[in-house]
């Protein structure tokens, strides 16, 4: 199959209960034969007490013993001098060196971040890497970037995020020329700070992308662009936004449908088209956000990953191998 051939490197210490929900994704991921073999990063003792729970190829799957790993409160620009032999630093590392093709952490977004950039490097020409994830829409998937890694901007950044989520997109989900579209207060050119008037103008005359013009946020969800530009701050204001809008939706409906014996009757009538929805906005099904603008591949799954997602994870690592992005965009960064 497609995923054949590829080992994922996966931070076994990265996730708010770890390591149980990595070490049982990586065995569903193996089960479902999504790649070839992972090499889990982390203490060797503790991961072979896990391990030896489970039925798997032994021959696909590999412990790296880490002696250390990197903590939600760790400075993330202290981590390669005072944890160098984290599960992190070392899974970047070796990633870097290509003993695996991609790196899953859902560790801490910042830490993954900054160890990634000062291992790999960016992209040549690429001024400031960003986060670009993937979230539900009436028609479909959009991806949105950035979504925290720059929370100031300045227009030629925002036009970098512009390229980079086209290519993702293009290689990704093959679809020819996506439609980018500019996160704004308004449809029309002249709406925004100075930035966004600046970088919609540059956008429009961009020759390389398919730009469909300002989105508002109450058009976010329609499905109307493949790719939705932000700055940091705003896109990760939007993200959790509606994160935390589709799940306060479903507490207040299962208030409601608790309420007596008609609406549990309603519920279970409409029990389908509920659990559909719940799996459309579920974030485990989008498998983490991929680190842009770095020469390597980084994806980040969220700190409450269970062991779905983290296999939606490791799934979306593989296809991001198997899409070439990265070769694309180093080719098209070069040629700047």
């Amino acid at each position: 199959m497609q995923g054949t051939k590829i080992t994922v490197g996966l931070d076994a210490f990265g996730s708010d209960n770890a390591p149980y929900p990595e070490v049982e994704g990586a065995i569903i991921a193996l089960k479902e034969d999504i790649c070839d073999r992972i090499l889990l990063y982390g203490d060797s003792e503790i991961l072979s007490r896990e391990l030896s729970k489970y039925f798997y190829d032994k021959s696909k799957l590999e412990i790296v013993h880490c002696t250390e790993r990197v903590l939600m409160d760790d400075a993330p620009a202290k981590i390669l001098r005072q944890k160098k032999d984290s599960s992190l630093v070392r899974l970047i590392t070796d990633c870097r060196d290509g003993k695996v093709q991609v790196a899953v952490s859902a560790g801490s977004t910042g830490a993954v971040m900054s160890t990634s950039l000062f291992i790999y490097g960016r992209l040549k020409n690429f001024l400031r890497p960003a986060i670009a994830t993937l979230f539900p829409t009436i028609k479909g998937v959009e991806l949105l970037l950035d979504v925290g890694a720059n929370t100031e901007c300045s227009a030629d950044n925002l036009v970098q995020f512009a390229e980079a989520g086209s290519l993702y997109t293009e290689h990704f989900f093959k679809i020819d020329s996506p439609r980018i579209g500019l996160i704004n207060i308004g449809e029309e050119s002249s709406k925004g700070n100075e930035l966004y008037k600046l970088t919609y103008q540059l956008l429009s005359k961009h020759p390389d992308l398919n730009f469909a013009g300002n989105v508002e946020g109450k058009d976010l969800l329609k499905g109307d662009v493949d790719v939705i530009v932000s700055d940091g701050f705003t896109g990760n204001i939007v993200l959790k936004t509606v994160e935390g809008a589709a799940s306060s939706m479903f507490k207040i409906l299962k208030e409601q449908f608790n309420q007596d014996w008609i609406s549990k009757l309603g519920a279970l009538l409409a029990y389908p088209a509920f659990a559909f929805l719940k799996k459309k906005v579920d974030h485990r099904e989008y498998g983490g956000a991929l680190l842009v603008g770095l020469n390597g591949l980084s994806v980040v799954a969220h700190g409450r990953s269970d062991a779905k997602a983290i296999k939606n994870a490791i799934k979306t690592a593989v296809r991001m191998v198997n899409s070439k992005f990265l070769e694309h965009a180093r080719e098209y960064y070069e040629s700047k």
